[in-house]
């Protein structure tokens, strides 16, 4: 008996109908879930979207048992930009909230993430599994050295977000050379707690999967915080370097390269 075909498959947006799929499912996630807002957003056609968009490629999560011709095949998404396109974007999307002077002046090959989401029902499987394999293997054929981009907390309520962004501060506080900065006027310093009156269990518990994963993975947290009101979350920068990570996570990137 041949084996059934694995339900998702991973691609780069190629239409204008792969990018309307999963800016739909951006608002689903960003804007009817967690109450996001932005000047691009269209809530009758129910899309999220802003300027940046066109420059940045489009990484879909598409469920093969779903009709292509709805925008419902798509139920993961996460949008990433090589900094070769800087100049013709004008800037990466995260220097809105944060000071990336040190990842720009090292001349290496940078990614900026962005957007991620999966569908809810599709969470807690192996969706954002199939994503990440997805994205390492965009950053092997493309030799990139350093990944970052600004990730979510929920709310902006800063006391009840004081544990997990302490702990982040604390311990994985990216080293001087990586360390980018949350700019004015909505910085939000992260040493809240003494490092001693820490709780880590507390702290993992309110940290979101995605943050949790990068840490994982070998990466740190820029230096602060940054309020976004339209969407109404608590950004922090995250920065990984390739190049940097355990010999165990880094199989996870090189297993295709034969490394």
């Amino acid at each position: 008996m041949s084996a059934e075909p694995a339900p998702y498959a991973v691609r780069l947006a190629t239409t204008p109908e792969d990018l309307a799929a999963a800016q739909a499912l951006r608002y689903q996630v960003f804007v009817r879930e967690l109450g996001g807002d932005g000047p691009l957003v269209d809530h009758a056609a129910g899309l999220e979207r802003d300027a940046f968009d066109p420059y940045f490629d489009h990484l879909i999560l598409v469920d093969r048992r779903v009709d292509p011709a709805t925008t419902a095949h798509v139920i993961g998404a996460y949008r990433i930009m090589p900094g070769e396109r800087r100049a013709a974007a004008g800037r990466f999307y995260s220097e809105t909230e944060f000071d990336l002077t040190p990842l720009i002046a090292s001349g290496r090959h940078l990614l900026e993430l962005g957007r991620s989401c999966v569908r809810a029902d599709h969470r807690g499987g192996t969706a954002m599994f199939h994503l990440w394999n997805g994205l390492a293997d965009y950053v092997l054929d493309r030799g990139i050295e350093v990944l970052f981009g600004a990730a979510s907390f929920h709310g902006t309520d800063i006391a009840a977000l004081a544990q997990p962004l302490s702990y982040l501060h604390h311990h994985h506080l990216a080293p001087p050379e990586m360390r980018v900065r949350a700019l004015p006027p909505h910085r939000q310093e992260m040493d809240l707690i003494p490092a001693s009156s820490l709780d880590r269990r507390a702290a993992m518990a309110a940290t979101p999967a995605l943050i949790k994963a990068y840490l994982r993975l070998g990466g740190f947290v820029g230096d602060g915080a940054w309020i976004d009101h339209d969407f109404n979350t608590t950004d922090v920068c995250l920065v990984m370097d390739t190049g940097q990570m355990s010999a165990r996570h880094r199989e996870f990137y090189v297993r295709k390269a034969g490394g």
